[in-house]
C-alpha cells in the first residue's frame, strides 16, 4: 500500500495536469493542510480499500441491495480517486478501470446515468458524472470525452427556472440536496474542460443561497423559502458554493457557524460528513485541523476489521444510509482529504 508520505507525493502528479484545465479561483486566500494522518489513519485507509476491492461485483459495479449501483459505485471510485489510484496508477488502478467502465455504460443515449435495472435518481447521475469528470480530468483519456458532455448536457437542460434541481432529470422542482451535486458536477466539467454555461453555474449558486432558512441561526433549508435548518443541507451548501468558487459568500461563514454549534448531530451524519469534511478543508485556517482530528477520532473508534478488510457500518442515528459499502467508501473519501488527489476539494 501507498503510505501517506507516498500519497501526497504522487498527489502532485495526479493534480497537475487537472490544474491546466482549472479556472482560477477568486480568492488567493490560503488554504492550510497542516493535519496529522496517522499511522491508525492509513492502516484504517488502506483496510477499507481492500474492503471495497473484494466487494466489487464481476461487472465492474457495487451495490447494496440492487438498487442504485450506478451512484454506488461512483461514490466507490471517489473513494479510490481520493487514495491516489486511477485507471492508469495505483494499486487499485485495474478496480478502477473496471468501475468506470461500468460507469459509462450506464450512460444512456439522452446523458442520463443509470444501470440497467434497480432505482435510480438525479443523486446518482450527479456523483456518478462527478466521478466520470475526475477521472476526465486526471486522465484526458478522449475516449470518455462524449458520455461526459452528455451527462453534462443533461444537467444543463433539466436545471428549473430557480436554478435547481430535483430527482428527474427535467426542469421542475428543486432542492438544496440534488442541486449540489449537480452544481459540483458542473464545475468539475468545467475544471476538466468541458464547456459549461457560467449563466448555469451563476444561477445555480443563486438557488443554493435561496435556500438559507429564513430563522436565524445561519443554516440551510432543504427547499427555497424553508424555514427548518439542517446540519447536511447546511454542509451541502457551503460546500457547494465554495466549488462554484464563492469562497467569501456571506453563507458560507454563516453555515460554517451553524455547523460548528450543531457538530454533534448523528441523524444525517454520513451525507453531513462527507461535505462538512471538504467544506472546512476549503475554508482552511484553525478550523479544518480541529474539524479532522475530531471526525477522524470518531471513526477511528468505529472502524471494524475483518477477513475482506476494514469496513463501517452507518454511523447515522436512526439507521440511515445505504449499508456498509456506501458508509466505507464516504468515510475513507472523507478520511483521504489531507492525501490531496481529488482536485475539485483544492481551492
Amino acid at each position: 500500500m501507498l503510505s501517506s508520505v507516498h500519497r501526497r507525493t504522487a498527489y502532485f502528479l495526479a493534480f497537475a495536469l487537472a490544474a491546466l484545465t482549472a479556472a482560477p479561483a477568486p480568492s488567493a486566500t490560503p488554504v492550510t493542510n497542516d493535519v496529522i494522518v496517522t499511522p491508525a489513519i492509513d492502516r484504517a485507509i488502506d483496510g477499507a480499500l481492500k474492503y471495497l476491492a473484494a466487494n466489487q461485483n464481476p461487472d465492474g459495479s457495487w451495490n447494496v441491495g440492487g438498487g442504485h449501483r450506478a451512484a454506488i459505485t461512483a461514490y466507490v471510485l471517489h473513494a479510490f480517486l481520493a487514495t491516489g489510484n486511477t485507471p492508469k496508477q495505483g494499486p487499485y488502478g485495474q478496480q478502477v478501470d473496471r468501475g468506470v467502465r461500468f460507469l459509462l455504460s450506464c450512460v444512456r443515449p439522452d446523458g442520463y446515468i443509470a444501470a440497467p435495472t434497480g432505482e435510480h435518481n438525479m443523486y446518482g447521475h450527479g456523483i456518478s458524472t462527478i466521478v466520470l469528470g475526475e477521472v476526465y480530468g486526471m486522465t484526458q483519456d478522449e475516449t470518455m470525452r462524449p458520455k461526459l458532455e452528455s451527462a453534462i448536457q443533461l444537467i444543463i437542460a433539466s436545471q428549473n427556472k430557480q436554478g435547481g434541481w430535483r430527482y428527474q432529470p427535467r426542469p421542475a422542482d428543486a432542492d438544496v440536496s440534488v442541486t449540489v451535486l449537480q452544481a459540483v458536477a458542473l464545475r468539475v466539467a468545467r475544471n476538466s474542460g468541458i464547456a459549461v454555461p457560467q449563466t448555469t453555474l451563476d444561477r445555480a449558486a443563486q438557488y443554493v443561497r435561496s435556500c438559507a432558512a429564513r430563522q436565524a441561526g445561519g443554516g440551510v433549508a432543504y427547499q427555497a423559502g424553508g424555514n427548518e435548518p439542517g446540519f447536511a443541507r447546511t454542509a451541502a451548501a457551503i460546500y457547494s458554493l465554495q466549488v462554484l468558487g464563492h469562497y467569501d459568500d456571506p453563507l458560507v461563514a454563516a453555515g460554517a457557524r451553524y455547523l460548528q454549534e450543531n457538530k454533534d448531530q448523528m441523524e444525517w451524519f454520513s451525507y453531513g460528513q462527507f461535505y462538512a469534511m471538504p467544506a472546512h478543508y476549503m475554508i482552511g485556517g484553525p478550523a479544518w485541523p480541529k474539524w479532522y482530528e475530531r471526525v477522524s477520532t470518531q471513526l477511528l473508534t468505529k472502524v471494524e476489521n475483518g477477513p475482506q478488510g476494514s469496513f463501517w457500518h452507518p454511523l447515522d442515528q436512526g439507521g440511515n444510509g445505504v449499508g456498509e459499502v456506501w458508509a466505507t467508501a464516504v468515510y475513507t473519501t472523507m478520511l483521504a482529504i489531507p492525501y490531496q488527489y481529488l482536485p475539485i476539494y483544492q481551492r
